[in-house]
């Protein structure tokens, strides 16, 4: 073979990814996030009916799925000032660990007080795992391919979401316990974590390769958006877990596989959509992507509170699974794009906070209008309202992507 093949040959050979199992790492990370919630939802109904003797069941039966989310609220935030401070890795590992411990805390307890204290330490587990998780992105990806990141890193979680849903749903047709037993999966990773994830050098953090509206420093301004953004869609997706299982109950679907199955089906769908964010993103800008998104969702509430057969639940479900899997990367990507590097661990805990308070405030907003209201009425009066924020939202970017300076700045 002479000198020119080899070198050839040599080119053509591709070259290893020298950091495949810290990016599967952190992908495998992210699915925390949706188990947290995810893996019992199904479990709803059979809770309410063990513990039917408690004061104040149905709401509480509601706080079981979302008490984690205003612990992650109070956490995150001291979350991020200590990945900042401390380093990202030992705060990773500790927070898995206490996931997992937690979270089979359920399996045990047999009040519902004590589970809601495992799920309130469970909600400091969450803070922890996905601020650093975050934060880790934010340091190891810059411009383009923290985008295309992101969006795997979505994938990831809406695939997750299929598979803790429908595996917590079968599992919740052999107890309501069952599924807390998923949560130990999460101990498994701690040795990847010490395997892979290096702690980065803070004089080396990772900088966008692309111009941003000020490369020096946090443009509070957008996160200020991105945070009112992902408080909202909190707010409206949440009805969905909390919620849907008891609407099936009342259409005269009470399988918990079914409904495992109709909650899970929207993140497979997202999931999907999840891997051409990067491309939707420098197509359409960060705002044109929420309008699109938010006017997704808005479609798929007002047709699953038309719905009348578990067919058609199923496709609303899908349509807001679209938006679902445009909006959650975006609101990650668009923190960490207009965080200054020393400040990404504190901009993700905030990130996170704001995400989980819309998880925690949602019960507390559709309880009140499902009991006016009905379960299809508030649906369709959600899509309305989500709606009316994507119309803007539209107009909005159809203006930005006649200015030049949206396409420098990416917002």
């Amino acid at each position: 073979m002479s000198a020119l093949q080899q070198i050839q040959v040599a080119g053509a050979t591709p070259i290893p990814d020298p950091h495949t199992g810290r990016n599967a790492t952190l992908l495998l990370i992210s699915t925390l996030t949706i188990m947290s919630g995810a893996t019992i939802s199904p479990s709803l109904p059979a809770i309410e009916s063990h513990f039917a003797g408690s004061d104040n069941v149905e709401i509480l039966t509601r706080l079981v799925l979302t008490l984690p989310a205003l612990f992650i609220v109070i956490c995150a935030p001291f979350a991020g000032g200590l990945a900042d401070r401390l380093g990202r890795r030992p705060l990773l590992i500790a927070a898995t660990l206490l996931y997992g411990l937690s979270g089979m805390s359920g399996l045990i307890t047999d009040s519902l007080a004590g589970l809601l204290v495992g799920r309130a330490l469970l909600g400091v587990a969450v803070a922890g795992v996905m601020t650093t998780a975050t934060a880790l992105v934010g340091d190891y990806f810059s411009g383009p391919a923290r985008d295309h990141f992101m969006g795997y890193q979505s994938a990831f979680v809406g695939i997750g979401g299929l598979v803790f849903l429908t595996g917590g749903g079968m599992l919740a047709e052999l107890h309501w316990r069952a599924p807390f037993a998923v949560y130990g999966l999460s101990l498994l990773l701690i040795p990847a974590v010490v395997a892979f994830i290096d702690e980065p050098v803070r004089s080396h953090l990772s900088t966008p390769t692309g111009p941003t509206p000020v490369s020096a420093g946090t443009v509070w301004l957008a996160v200020s958006a991105v945070y009112i953004a992902a408080v909202f869609n909190s707010v409206a997706f949440y009805l969905i877990p909390t919620q849907l299982p008891f609407h099936l109950n009342a259409m005269g679907i009470g399988s918990p596989t079914l409904a495992g199955l109709a909650i899970g089906l929207g993140n497979l769908i997202g999931a999907a959509v999840a891997l051409f964010y990067a491309r939707l993103r420098a197509r359409l800008g960060v705002i044109g992507v929420f309008g699109l998104a938010f006017g997704l969702m808005a479609t798929g509430y007002v047709l699953l509170g038309l719905a009348s057969s578990l067919v058609m639940v199923l496709s609303a479900a899908s349509v807001v699974g679209l938006g679902l899997g445009m909006v959650m990367p975006n609101i990650a990507a668009a923190a960490m794009a207009a965080a200054a590097p020393e400040m990404r661990g504190r901009i993700a805990g905030g990130m996170t906070a704001s995400i989980f308070a819309g998880h925690f405030i949602s019960p507390f907003v559709s309880q009140p209008m499902i009991a006016a209201f009905g379960f299809a009425n508030t649906y369709i009066y959600t899509g309305l309202i989500v709606g009316s924020i994507a119309i803007p939202g539209g107009a909005l970017a159809i203006h930005r992507t006649r200015n030049n300076r949206a396409k420098e700045t990416g917002f």
